[in-house]
């Protein structure tokens, strides 16, 4: 079953162009279909063209949607498949609850849904709900894309329509106690002597407790057979049962296989790596805190080391990362391309909740031929530039300009560069170029540029220099969640269960009135406030009655920080009647223009006096948490009544109705506050009026300093 052909991959390309306004000659289009785009996991996107670090500063948000629970992981992309809506790019996640899910890559429109939830598996039996942190995977056919399911399977679905594959073996076992072990990491594929194996890791919940044994599931995606390794009691190659219960168990819980992207491929060795959590390590069943070696098809060895992996590298101080839960296979090794000058020719990076990075021999781990030794690192041992815990997956680059390899760590502490070099004898080492606070989660080099996110910030930096090329502000929060680079395009995922893609054009915004008073007096002075949503917009607000300008409210600058700022218009020159009043947001460079929706402003005609209100402030600028005072004044016909105090438009605690007796010495009406947050805001007072005066307001600006 083929879903994509070149025809229609060239109509999908076009298409997906002129959708997302993106400004390029001939691109080719490209997958995504695993984590960190290769079986190595590298993160390097080579093919990328359409973004280039001269334009990269131009994406922008082109789309937010909320998906019906959260994606604690990182999509997949496959351009052109063939849906019943047509032939579409679509975006694959796996949510905490089990689901999968293919959404429209240019819009985030859901396009079909499956889901194996938790049903009655608790964490241990009896804590909360089960849930997975894992990521797809698409077949290199292009046809089928995997997801594991909370039913402790790992599923096959067409990628065109989610028709689950229910022969051949299908659903694959992956664990026979999901309550206690957890599918964390991504779901990996590799290809050797022309055979597809699909790899599913499995860890413990958060904690450590209960009966988990780490260990990989690896399938045969021709024939559907399947081999098994487990960390703890390696000499069963079998899905293990529950402790206590029927065979096969095993009684050393613990060693998981948690790294996001669980298992590594190296082409020249043909063999997979992974790193291990705490536990037990006796280098002969157990194999915590190690990274450990596999043929292709899961196997391990024969003959003298029946029962053990191929060969294995265990730190000299394994003890010591078991006592202290700091996890050497928090993250696995990343390969590192060497030049035939180099004396080790299969050579990795290896990481860990240690914040040191070690280089290992992936053709011989400990230097002593085999497995079940500890040592053999490759040079010296260096601490993380930017210190803290590795729980990303690093990113591996090539220079085009020299050739040269660099490896970049984004971890919570922030982001470093290091250059690999050689010394006249060909032994290697990591040499830091850079690091900076720039902290988030595993990386992903894309056209010559390092992109990553945190909670709060998606970024593309500069690999020689980490200097920041474009930035964005983002918000829900984040845990495993990392993002893509797929032709063009930006997507991730938060904690709050969004999907985002940024994309090189204008994003869309949106623009709401409000008023100060309605129904108003003729003669009142009214105040409308308009609020615009975007990209961080700047740039200015036009306000109108019925088409033409409101004096003195042309080109109304905005005012505020982040996504949403404000602009205020204020007039006493409204004739008795309706009025269409609206506010026109002027666009920027990263913004379309808006309009609100008329707001139908209603003056009343009558006798009454025509009042007049100032503000002041006690201080401005003022500091966060610090008390300001805004003081109204109110002159007219002996007025009484009540004065309003807002911010943007909202009212401030306790200040919605402040009688005019409410005086201090200045004998003015006023308003204490010690809330307002950093920035510049938007505060009025609003007179409400009497039997003999008309209401009247004032604003002003206040700034809000850090």
């Amino acid at each position: 079953m083929k879903t994509r052909s070149p025809r229609l991959r060239c109509l999908v390309q076009c298409f997906a162009t002129l959708a997302f306004s993106l400004a390029l000659g001939s691109a080719r289009a490209y997958d995504w279909l695993q984590f960190g785009g290769d079986p190595q996991h590298s993160g390097n996107n080579a093919a990328e063209t359409v973004l280039t670090p001269a334009n990269v500063s131009g994406l922008v948000q082109k789309y937010q949607v909320l998906l019906p629970a959260t994606a604690d992981s990182t999509p997949v992309f496959l351009e052109g498949v063939t849906t019943q809506s047509g032939v579409k790019d679509l975006l694959f996640v796996t949510t905490r609850d089990g689901r999968i899910i293919a959404l429209d890559a240019q819009s985030g429109t859901q396009v079909w849904s499956r889901q194996y939830g938790p049903g009655s598996c608790q964490i241990n039996g009896t804590g909360g709900a089960c849930y997975t942190t894992s990521s797809p995977a698409i077949d290199p056919t292009g046809d089928y894309v995997y997801s594991y399911g909370l039913d402790g399977n790992v599923h096959k679905y067409q990628v065109g329509d989610g028709t689950e594959i229910m022969t051949g073996g299908w659903p694959e076992p992956a664990t026979l106690k999901g309550f206690d072990e957890k599918g964390s990491s991504a779901l990996a594929i590799a290809t050797s002597s022309g055979v597809s194996y699909l790899y599913v890791l499995h860890g413990g919940y958060p904690g450590d407790n209960g009966d988990y044994q780490g260990h990989v599931t690896a399938i045969n995606l021709v024939t559907g057979s399947q081999n098994v390794f487990n960390a703890a009691c390696s000499d069963q190659a079998v899905h293990l049962q529950h402790f206590g219960g029927a065979a096969p168990t095993c009684a050393t819980p613990r060693n998981a296989i948690w790294s996001r992207p669980g298992v590594i491929y190296d082409a020249g060795t043909d063999r997979i790596f992974m790193g291990t959590g705490n536990g037990v390590y006796d280098g002969i069943h157990d194999w915590s805190e190690s990274v450990i070696a596999l043929h292709p098809d899961g196997t391990a060895g024969s003959g003298a080391t029946a029962g053990k992996p191929l060969d294995s590298y265990t730190p000299a101080d394994f003890q010591s990362l078991d006592n202290s839960d700091t996890d050497l296979g928090s993250t696995a090794p990343a390969i590192l391309p060497v030049p035939v000058n180099s004396k080790v020719q299969h050579l990795a990076v290896q990481g860990g909740k240690d914040a040191q990075l070690r280089l290992l021999n992936l053709a011989n781990l400990s230097g002593q031929g085999g497995p079940g030794h500890v040592g053999g690192e490759i040079g010296t041992v260096i601490n993380l530039p930017q210190g803290g815990v590795v729980l990303s997956q690093p990113a591996v680059w090539v220079n085009p300009a020299d050739g040269s390899t660099w490896v970049f760590v984004v971890n919570g502490s922030g982001a470093s560069g290091l250059r690999l070099n050689f010394d006249a004898s060909g032994n290697p080492s990591l040499a830091p170029q850079w690091q900076n606070g720039q902290g988030g989660t595993s990386p992903v080099v894309a056209n010559n540029m390092v992109f990553s996110l945190s909670g709060s910030t998606v970024r593309a930096l500069d690999p020689l220099t980490g200097g920041v090329l474009w930035s964005l502000a983002r918000s829900g929060g984040f845990h495993w969640e990392s993002l893509i680079v797929a032709n063009g395009a930006v997507y991730a995922t938060d904690g709050s269960s969004h999907l985002t893609a940024y994309a090189l054009g204008t994003s869309q915004t949106s623009t709401t009135l409000v008023s100060s008073m309605n129904p108003a007096a003729v003669g009142a002075n009214v105040t409308f406030t308009a609020s615009v949503n975007g990209n961080v917009p700047t740039g200015s607000v036009d306000f109108t009655d019925a088409g033409s300008l409101i004096g003195g409210c042309g080109g109304v600058a905005l005012s505020g920080s982040g996504n949403s700022k404000t602009a205020g218009c204020s007039t006493s020159s409204l004739a008795a009647g309706k009025h269409n009043i609206v506010a026109t947001y002027s666009g920027d460079a990263a913004n379309a223009g808006s309009a609100s929706t008329a707001l139908s402003q209603v003056i009343n005609g009558g006798g009454k006096a025509t009042s007049t209100t100032t503000l002041a402030s006690s201080r401005n600028p003022s500091k966060v948490g610090r008390l300001v005072t805004f003081m109204a004044s109110v002159t007219g016909n002996r007025p009484t009544g009540t004065v309003a105090f807002t911010d943007g438009g909202n009212t401030i605690n306790g200040c919605g109705a402040v009688p005019l007796g409410a005086r201090r010495r200045t004998g003015a009406p006023h308003c204490t506050t010690g809330s307002l947050a950093a920035g510049t805001h938007n505060i009025a007072a609003t007179y409400s009026g009497d039997a003999a005066n008309n209401g009247s307001s004032a604003t002003l600006s206040q700034v809000v300093n850090p």
